[in-house]
C-alpha cells in the first residue's frame, strides 16, 4: 500500500463518521499546489549530479502552509502528498494557525559531502523561493534534515526577499532558532504516553516499553519515559535492536550513541535482537518511532502489546489498524501523537515574526498546554462517538480544516 491511499483510507473512516459529502472531500483532499524542481549540483569530484525536489502545499485554509522537508533516496511524490495532507490534519488537530505542507529530495545524505548537501540546498531554494516565506509555506527539519540545513535555507532566501528569519523554523538557537525544538517531537511522545496511561488507571513503573528507533525522536522520547519511571525494555535504531528485560540504561545508551557517530552499532550491555523483534515484544507499550510501515497486517497479529503509540509517520498500516481496533488495543495516532514538533515550531515563527525569544521553561510549559489539551479533545470525541483515537482524531482536525474552508468561501 502506498502512503497516500493509508492517508485517504484514515480520512474517509473519519468522513463518513462526519456525513462529508463527496465534493468537500475531494476539496479537502486536493492540494493547492505541487512543485517538482530539477536540482543539478557540481559534485566535489567535478561531476554533474541531478537529481529532483519536491514541495506539495496541501491547504492554507487556517493560515501559511507549514511542514517537513526531508532527504531521503526514496523520497517520491506520492510519499510528498501524503505526508503534506497529513500536516493539514496535525496542525489543524492542534489549533495552531497553520496549514499543511510537506517537502523532499531524493538524496542520501550519508552519501554526499556537508558541501555538496549544502549546495543541493541552495540550489533547492532557488526553485522554490517564490512560493515559500513566512506568509505561504515554512519548511522545517525531517528525516535527513537539521539545524544546519534550516539555517541555510534562511540564508539562501534571504538572498532573494532580505532578512526574514520567519521563513524556516527548527534553525539553530544561535541563528534565530527555539531552544527545545530538537526535544519537542520526543518530550511530546513521552507527555502523551504520561496521558493515556493516567486514562486508562495504568502506572509508569508497571509499563514496560519497546521503543523502535532511536534517532532525534526517539532518543529524547527515551530520555522523558524514563525520567518519568517507564522501564524501557527494548530500544532499536538501524543497526538492530538490543533487548534487557530488566530494563536498559538509558543514559549509558545515549552516552553511547554521542560517542559512536549517534549509532548503537556494537553496543553490548543488552541482548541484540531484530528490529522485527522488537515490535512483536510482550511488553504493555509500544513505540515504533523510525520508519513508515513497519506494521502490517502480516505481522500485526503478533503485536503483543495492547498499547502503541505512533511517534513516527504511518508506521501502522490501515489494514493492520483495523486488526488492533476490532482486538481493542489502543492506538495514538500519529498526527497526534508526533505533533510535538510542528508546536514548538509555531512558537519558533511567532517569536520570530515578534523578534522576541522564549526561555526554555517556557516552551515546555506552552508546548504542553497545547498538547495536553489537544489530547483531552480527542479522547472526549472517541468516546462519544465510539470511534477509534485515530478516527476521533481526524474528525478534529478535518472538521476545523472544513469550517475554516467553507467560512473563507470558495472563490
Amino acid at each position: 500500500m502506498r502512503a497516500i491511499d493509508a492517508t485517504r483510507l484514515y480520512f474517509d473512516r473519519a468522513a463518513d463518521r462526519m456525513d462529508l459529502s463527496e465534493n468537500m472531500r475531494q476539496l479537502l483532499l486536493t492540494a493547492k499546489r505541487e512543485v517538482s524542481v530539477q536540482i543539478a549540483i557540481e559534485l566535489d569530484n567535478g561531476e554533474i549530479a541531478t537529481m529532483i525536489g519536491y514541495r506539495v502545499q496541501h491547504d492554507d485554509a487556517r493560515g501559511p502552509m507549514k511542514g517537513g522537508l526531508r532527504y531521503h533516496p526514496e523520497v517520491d511524490l506520492s510519499e510528498v502528498r501524503s505526508l503534506a495532507s497529513l500536516m493539514t490534519w496535525k496542525t489543524a488537530l492542534v489549533d495552531i494557525p497553520f496549514g499543511g505542507a510537506k517537502g523532499g529530495i531524493a538524496v542520501d545524505p550519508a552519501k554526499v559531502s556537508v558541501r555538496e548537501l549544502e549546495r543541493i540546498t541552495r540550489k533547492f531554494v532557488d526553485g522554490i523561493h517564490d512560493v515559500i516565506g513566512p506568509d505561504i509555506d515554512i519548511p522545517a527539519p525531517d528525516m535527513g534534515t537539521n539545524a544546519e540545513v534550516m539555517a541555510w535555507i534562511m540564508n539562501q532566501y534571504q538572498k532573494y526577499h532580505g532578512f526574514n528569519p520567519a521563513c524556516v523554523t527548527g534553525k539553530p538557537v544561535e541563528l534565530y532558532g527555539i531552544p527545545g525544538r530538537e526535544e519537542a517531537t520526543g518530550r511530546g511522545v513521552g507527555n502523551f504516553a504520561v496521558k493515556l496511561l493516567s486514562r486508562l488507571g495504568r502506572k509508569p513503573a508497571q509499563t514496560r516499553v519497546a521503543l523502535q528507533g532511536f534517532g532525534n525522536v526517539g532518543c529524547h522520547a527515551a530520555k522523558f519515559l524514563s525520567e518519568a519511571d517507564f522501564r524501557l525494555v527494548a530500544v532499536s535504531d538501524i543497526s538492530g535492536g538490543y533487548y534487557r528485560p530488566d530494563g536498559v540504561d538509558v543514559s549509558k545508551m545515549l552516552q553511547y550513541t554521542r560517542e559512536h557517530q549517534f549509532s548503537l552499532h556494537g553496543y553490548t550491555e543488552a541482548e541484540r535482537i531484530s528490529n522485527e523483534d522488537l515490535l512483536e515484544l510482550d511488553v504493555e507499550l509500544l513505540i515504533p518511532a523510525a520508519l513508515g510501515g513497519v506494521i502490517t497486517a502480516e505481522n500485526a497479529s503478533r503485536v503483543k502489546a495492547p498499547l502503541i503509540i505512533e511517534a513516527a509517520n504511518q508506521p501502522v498500516w490501515p489494514d493492520a489498524d483495523r486488526v488492533f481496533e476490532d482486538r481493542g488495543t489502543v492506538v495514538l495516532p500519529d498526527i497526534l501523537a508526533n505533533s510535538g514538533g510542528v508546536t514548538v515550531s509555531y512558537f519558533e515563527w511567532v517569536q520570530n515574526r515578534q523578534h522576541y525569544q522564549w526561555g526554555l521553561n517556557r516552551v515546555r510549559q506552552e508546548l504542553d498546554r497545547v498538547l495536553s489539551d489537544s489530547f483531552e479533545r480527542v479522547w472526549t470525541i472517541s468516546a462519544e462517538r465510539k470511534v477509534s483515537l485515530r478516527t476521533a482524531a481526524y474528525i478534529l482536525g478535518i472538521g476545523r480544516v472544513g469550517r475554516a474552508t467553507i467560512l473563507g468561501g470558495i472563490t
